[in-house]
């Protein structure tokens, strides 16, 4: 049986990004997970812990990333909305862009659907130059495809330069 919201939406499969540089980045991640798990989000998957450079600058503190596969059956824009409430939560500051914080959740991919609006941008348009993002992805669903691009998740990963496929391990 599929399950349905009260207007009638189809739960949707969708993946998550969730990073920390701060604090107790282990810790951080499994806190977020808590809180979308108490939100109805399913966690269907979740990749191992993968420790990488803060980017763009790399002397701040490394970060951890995972990226985890959900259902639920919230919109794409109230499932944003979540995930900012979540990061507020746990005690993210928006001063300056990329600047270091414990906790970064981005939707990946809704539903392998196309959106672009003031609010939302799916699939996430820098990910796929992103080692944090793609090996994670890979480690839980070696089957990806881009929505966009419709290029599969081994080919973006072998599209990484070398220096970014060192940069990252599994912890």
């Amino acid at each position: 049986m599929i399950k349905l919201d009260t207007s009638g939406n189809r739960a949707k499969y969708s993946y998550l990004a969730l990073g920390s540089n701060l604090g107790n980045k282990l810790v951080n991640l499994e806190r977020a997970k808590f809180e979308l798990q108490n939100s109805s989000i399913k966690i269907i998957k979740s990749s191992s812990n993968f420790e990488s450079v803060s980017w763009p600058d790399k002397s701040n503190p490394s970060y951890i990333n995972i990226v985890i596969k959900v259902k639920t059956v919230l919109s794409p824009l109230k499932l944003l909305k979540l995930c900012n409430s979540i990061e507020l939560k746990l005690g993210r500051k928006r001063s300056k862009k990329n600047e270091p914080r414990l906790c970064d959740i981005d939707i990946i991919d809704y539903d392998q659907k196309i959106i672009r609006n003031d609010h939302l941008i799916l699939p996430h348009p820098r990910m796929s130059k992103r080692n944090f993002v793609l090996i994670p992805l890979y480690e839980i669903d070696k089957s990806w495809k881009h929505p966009k691009s419709k290029v599969n998740i081994t080919n973006l990963i072998n599209s990484l330069r070398i220096k970014d496929l060192r940069s990252i391990k599994q912890i």
